[in-house]
């Protein structure tokens, strides 16, 4: 379990009524779905119920962005007001880390979504994420760059500013407090 303040840990009581209270109280984010069919969902899946710890751990706030029933999984993101705090200060991926000099943050967004258990947002998902709500309107998000623009050492990613979503690019190996990542689950 997830070591929190004090050094307890989030049972998975804890963590179900954190993310049962977080659904109910915004249920704009996914009107059409019901919390018991998602909680049988994480009750029977103690690898989800383990990300979605570290996830809340980290900062991310996850919650239900939607329901694809082709997979019949739903889809958890990251609905942190801004970047998640526990995921700040990073670059892009080991190689950008590897190929810093000097000052080198602890490690990469992607190395620290794979340790968590999710993946980053892409560019389709983030905007879809930002339709829902308005996040990152002081901080930013990596998301997943595509291959041609990361092999010129370049990574994407966005924020919100004057009402507006922004995808820019920077260099992968580039990071900043304000700059962390977001990331999902399929459960």
């Amino acid at each position: 379990m997830v070591g929190r303040q004090g050094g307890d840990t989030m049972t998975n009581e804890e963590l179900t009524a954190i993310l049962q209270k977080r659904f109910e109280e915004n249920n704009h984010r996914h009107p059409a779905l019901e919390w018991s069919g998602i909680e049988a969902r994480i009750a029977a899946d103690s690898r989800a119920a383990e990300v979605l710890r570290e996830m809340e751990a980290t900062g991310g706030e996850p919650d239900v962005l939607q329901f694809d029933p082709d997979k019949e999984t739903y889809l958890f993101v990251d609905f942190a007001r801004e970047t998640p705090k526990g995921r700040r200060s990073v670059c892009y991926d080991d190689t950008a880390l590897e190929a810093r000099k000097k000052y080198k943050p602890k490690t990469s967004a992607l190395t620290q979504a794979e340790q968590i258990g999710i993946q980053l947002l892409d560019e389709d998902l983030y905007r879809q994420l930002q339709e829902v709500e308005p996040v990152d309107m002081k901080t930013s998000s990596w998301i997943l760059t595509p291959q041609p623009i990361r092999e010129k050492g370049g990574a994407l990613f966005g924020d919100r500013r004057y009402d507006q979503v922004f995808i820019y690019h920077n260099g992968a190996d580039s990071y900043f407090g304000a700059r962390g990542f977001r990331g999902f689950i399929e459960i």
